[in-house]
């Protein structure tokens, strides 16, 4: 066997990018244009890696596009620590100088502003106008642009609000302009996130293109996924996976790497690696997600749970169809993100986790909860119901406290390994 296909520990390198190609489509139609994309999705759905592949010279030469009209420039946004407007631009044209090796007049200009106490937008706009001059545009890739979009110890929300509208001012109402394109990742779509505008102002955002970065569809995943393992095995990775690019490439790695060493894929063995080496996604999904998405995936845990309960040990949960058709807004945007699905059965709406991993890290973090932590959500549970109802979901919850190790043996990550259905 050859070296291992899959990537695990960052962002995947362009040898090992696969799929996406209506995204890096229409990122590149973005740039030919000098426009702007703003690309969303879940922990682990492969934003970082598209950025990375959008700006390797390999896959520009691959498209027919001359990299060597663009001045490329990627950053992290958390590297920006706190986050300011002018830690920004001053990151933004350190990078600049870099990519501008070999021309010794823009260089010699951008140190010229780096020597300065404070670095503004109109220090860029003037770098725009002489790379314009070149005959070739900047391309910005901001990753984790979230960080620009939360107010900090010196970061005001007044302050954050005057950098958008100035980011904004420099894509779309400069002259320069025309020498920018960029390309933005987020967790979530960026008009829920950063400042709310007034009636009268005008939206810091709606110079972007939006795209949300959805799991890859299933043709994709079985064509990368060619190990040759038990079929109830892979249909059970298959299943948990779900077209998650990040669980992709940890399932295939650990399987591939234990297949080289010469053994057999043992299911104890790798839903201990697999959980091991993915939970960060899961707790990220959790953690970035709103108290209210949060109780609607508990909902929609216990649901499940209830229906794999024998009738005489079962708790009473009642009917959750009402909460769920009062929250369709909330439930499309977790069927958007890739967290939920949602199935016609026999005429009714039915929701699951697309990843059976997922739903097993939110039963797990309401049987580790405890008495406190489901009081201080109490107003959340009455935002979503009624008081009858939230008292209902309030006892579901302690019978499930104390019943863990039947909760644990119904929903425990091997039997979808090994092919159990239910």
């Amino acid at each position: 066997m050859s070296q291992n296909p899959f990537f695990v520990g960052g962002p995947v390198p362009p040898d090992y990018f696969f799929g996406r190609s209506s995204e890096v489509r229409t990122a590149f139609d973005q740039i030919s244009r000098r426009a702007h994309l703003a690309i969303y999705g879940s922990p682990g759905m492969g934003k970082s890696s598209l950025l990375r592949f959008i700006a390797s010279p390999i896959v520009w030469q691959a498209r027919g596009r001359d990299a060597s009209k663009a001045f490329i420039v990627s950053i992290n946004c958390t590297g920006i620590s706190p986050f300011t407007p002018s830690g920004f631009w001053r990151e933004i044209l350190s990078l600049l100088q870099d990519e501008a090796e070999g021309d010794d007049s823009l260089q010699a200009d951008i140190q010229q502003l780096l020597q300065e106490e404070r670095v503004e937008k109109g220090d860029l706009r003037r770098m725009l106008r002489k790379i314009g001059q070149r005959d070739k545009f900047l391309l910005l890739l901001l990753d984790d642009y979230d960080a620009a979009l939360h107010p900090n110890g010196q970061y005001t929300e007044t302050q954050m609000l005057t950098f958008l509208s100035e980011f904004r001012d420099l894509a779309v109402h400069s002259n320069e302009g025309k020498y920018f394109s960029s390309i933005v990742t987020t967790f979530r779509r960026l008009n829920e996130l950063g400042p709310k505008i007034t009636p009268s102002g005008s939206p810091w955002y709606n110079h972007y293109l939006f795209r949300l970065l959805r799991p890859l569809p299933a043709n994709e995943v079985n064509t990368q996924l060619t190990i040759p393992i038990p079929s109830t095995l892979k249909a059970g990775v298959l299943e948990i996976i779900d077209g998650h690019p990040a669980l992709l490439q940890n399932a295939g790695y650990l399987l591939y790497d234990t297949l080289q060493a010469g053994q057999t894929p043992n299911i104890q063995a790798f839903t201990r690696d697999f959980e091991s080496a993915t939970e960060q996604y899961f707790r990220d999904t959790w953690r970035f997600s709103t108290e209210e998405e949060q109780i609607l995936m508990m909902l929609i845990a216990l649901v499940r749970l209830q229906g794999r309960l024998n009738k005489n040990t079962r708790y009473a949960l009642g009917d959750m169809d009402l909460v769920f058709s009062q929250r369709s807004r909330e439930l499309i945007d977790l069927e958007e993100r890739g967290v939920i699905q949602r199935t016609l059965e026999e005429g009714k709406t039915v929701y699951t986790f697309n990843s059976s991993m997922m739903e097993w890290w939110v039963i797990q973090e309401i049987y580790n909860s405890n008495e406190a932590q489901l009081q201080g959500r109490e107003k959340v549970f009455l935002n979503l119901m009624s008081r009858e109802q939230a008292g209902t979901v309030q006892k579901a919850i302690h019978w499930i406290w104390q019943h863990r190790d039947v909760v644990q043996s119904l929903v425990w990550i091997t039997r979808k390994l090994a092919g159990d259905p239910t």
